[in-house]
């Protein structure tokens, strides 16, 4: 694939007969993979999420995703990602449980499939985007690296993002501590815009309320007209712009120098 190809990946979510529909169609409009959600089948066995898998990824390539509970995934057992390791068709897995011991569960499923070099790791765990980047994980002598990040935090400040990302691929040998001082103020800086404390019922919000500072968005609304920043989450996120401006200040300037002819 040339550098300046796209790759297109639709969501597909809820029942197998739901994600199959949405699976044809991505397919039918020429997208590349789903990332497929598992919400909707809370209850299942792992049997079931497997059966289900499959069934969609004999539609479409599929990007497997572990969502955190706490917005809507579930807990999925190392033996549910050992056995999704194995479908052909997967071909990367997007992992997001924001929990240290579940994220271990999937690189070490895919590890041991002995398919690490077909499946791509990305980490989803924006409470700790750095460390999941700079870490070589190993089991029983076989290692894996997490190759980038499907991440909220990334919506945002995105050119200081994909310079971390260079970044943190040049620091293959050896971890400067510098790295690890800025994989806690990126960590710092997600607590303001996921708003963790209130169960990250401001993670939208954030997102948006950022864009509008920004120019980008009129307004920081969402579909649900509930659904705001949390009490204090605004100075949460003043304070964070004010205590990493070299996280924020790559990306402000590019748009300010350029959002009047982006909106002619």
């Amino acid at each position: 694939m040339r550098a300046t190809e796209i790759v297109m990946i639709a969501g597909v979510c809820g029942d197998t007969r739901q994600a199959l529909a949405e699976a044809e169609l991505a397919k039918s409009l020429g997208y590349d993979a789903a990332l497929l959600s598992l919400a909707a089948l809370k209850e299942a066995p792992v049997s079931k999420l497997i059966e289900h898998s499959r069934a969609i990824a004999s539609v479409i390539p599929v990007i497997g995703f572990y969502l955190q509970p706490a917005v809507g995934g579930r807990v999925l057992p190392y033996e549910f990602w050992r056995e999704f390791a194995e479908i052909p068709e997967v071909v990367a897995i997007k992992i997001a449980p924001f929990n240290r011991y579940h994220t271990l569960d999937v690189v070490r499923a895919v590890i041991e499939s002995g398919r690490s070099n077909e499946i791509a790791l990305y980490t989803g765990n924006d409470d700790n985007i750095v460390c999941d980047l700079l870490t070589e994980f190993e089991f029983s002598g076989k290692r894996a690296r997490i190759v980038g990040g499907l991440l909220g935090h990334w919506a945002v400040w995105t050119r200081s993002a994909a310079s971390l990302l260079d970044r943190v691929k040049q620091e293959t040998k050896s971890v400067p501590a510098e790295l690890l001082t800025l994989a806690q103020q990126v960590t710092d800086m997600n607590a303001a815009i996921f708003d963790p404390t209130n169960h990250f019922h401001g993670c939208i919000p954030g997102i948006n309320e950022v864009l509008r500072r920004q120019g980008l968005l009129e307004g920081r609304w969402c579909l649900n007209p509930k659904e705001d920043l949390s009490p204090g989450q605004s100075q949460e996120i003043d304070r964070v712009c004010k205590y990493y401006p070299h996280l924020c200040r790559a990306d402000d300037d590019l748009i300010r120098e350029n959002l009047d002819a982006w909106l002619r």
